[in-house]
């Protein structure tokens, strides 16, 4: 089975079209291209500021201990149910957790790469 990978980088708008408009020119071509899922953030704190160490936490406990619902994840977590359920909505916004089809919370990805330029 490949691996599912999610690419999380920080990048510019114009950066995120361009690489948007490159996949399109090869799909127009009929290329197949390699499966690709990205998010892309404006800046550094922003990115931080999603991530959070809580959030890291969540996603670690998701992907050992496998699909569970909000509610037995806050249990898990020993936190707070409505936290739990704010820092999954926000990790559902950029894809990085997903719901099965009976609505539990699951990482879909076998791995996170993370990507930081140090320069522009």
């Amino acid at each position: 089975m490949k691996k599912r990978v999610l690419h999380i980088e920080v990048s510019t708008l114009e950066e995120s079209l361009q690489q948007f408009a490159d996949a399109w020119r090869v799909a127009e071509k009929g290329t197949p291209a390699p499966a690709y899922h990205g998010v892309g953030f404006e800046s550094l704190p922003r990115l931080l500021a999603t991530l959070t160490p809580k959030r890291w936490e969540l996603i670690r406990v998701l992907r050992r201990e496998g699909p569970m619902t909000a509610y037995a994840l806050a249990k898990t977590l020993q936190r707070d149910h409505k936290n739990v359920y704010a820092d999954v909505a926000a990790l559902e916004a950029f894809r990085i957790v997903t719901r099965t089809a009976d609505g539990r919370v699951e990482v879909p990805w076998d791995e996170i790469d993370a990507k930081f330029r140090l320069a522009a």
